[in-house]
């Protein structure tokens, strides 16, 4: 194996009733964990979403309601999940921006506390961005030279970004070999919640939307504290009205 690894990684990919975090659901989870020693460890699961699945959707994963009818839902197999990437690292292909904020979205809707605090997060895609700029199947294709069968499919997906993960760091010693190494050439991204309602600019969490973007969120909440209310009322994602609330008990703090 290339890869050298300190504790385990997780590339984590699923399929879901369509691409809004705060509104869809996930209907396949596949995770492939890889410990420091090499072995290999996968959990994949079909999800009843509680909700109709879009023909769009299972268009493109193959997932139907009649498929998921007698499947658990998301929360009744959240503590089996959470336990199982426990003290991994995360990677997957686009991961950053789809696959784990929905999946810390769901552990939020099911009451489970789970943090990616502390854990690197490897995103697979930005690697082949940076250096190719192709889907995942190319980068398959490119990396591994087969054909990927199944994609699509969540454990198809997921076992093929470990594999191109290890043929990238063949191809590219200038990337390293370590979970470290990888997060430090992609660059880590400095993220405030998830579905980048705030980002951070110099160190200040800012608003990256709306009528306040660019604004300091202390700045705003202390100005117009009615926009806390409106964000907790509106249509956003659990992760970011948390965020919100955090920076809100910190700019009271230091008021007081």
């Amino acid at each position: 194996m290339k890869l050298k690894l300190i504790r385990p990684i997780a590339f984590i990919d699923l399929e879901t009733t369509g691409i809004n975090i705060t509104t869809d659901r996930i209907v396949e989870l596949a995770i492939v964990k890889i410990s420091p020693d090499g072995t290999k460890l996968v959990k994949r699961k079909l999800i009843n979403p509680l909700m109709p699945i879009p023909e769009s959707s299972s268009a493109i994963h193959g997932i139907t309601d009649e498929m998921v009818k007698d499947a658990p839902s998301f929360k009744q197999i959240s503590n089996e999940v959470k336990q199982f990437i426990e003290g991994a690292d995360l990677g997957g292909y686009n991961s950053n921006r789809f696959d784990i904020p929905m999946l810390l979205e769901e552990f939020l809707r099911a009451g489970i506390e789970y943090s990616v605090d502390g854990k690197r997060l490897v995103d697979v895609q930005k690697i082949f961005h940076l250096m190719e700029q192709r889907t995942l199947s190319a980068a398959y294709k490119f990396y591994c030279s087969k054909t990927l069968e199944g994609a699509h499919g969540a454990e198809a997906d997921a076992t093929a970004t470990w594999e191109v993960l290890e043929a990238q760091l063949e191809r590219y010693p200038q990337i390293g070999d370590s979970v470290e190494s990888i997060v430090k050439f992609t660059g880590e991204d400095d993220i405030v919640d998830f579905a980048r309602r705030f980002v951070k600019d110099k160190g200040i969490e800012v608003f990256n939307f709306g009528k306040h973007k660019g604004k300091p969120v202390a700045q705003v909440l202390r100005e117009e504290p009615q926009y806390y209310d409106w964000m907790m009322k509106g249509d956003f994602p659990i992760n970011t009205k948390q965020k919100l609330t955090e920076m809100l008990n910190k700019t009271l703090l230091k008021k007081g």
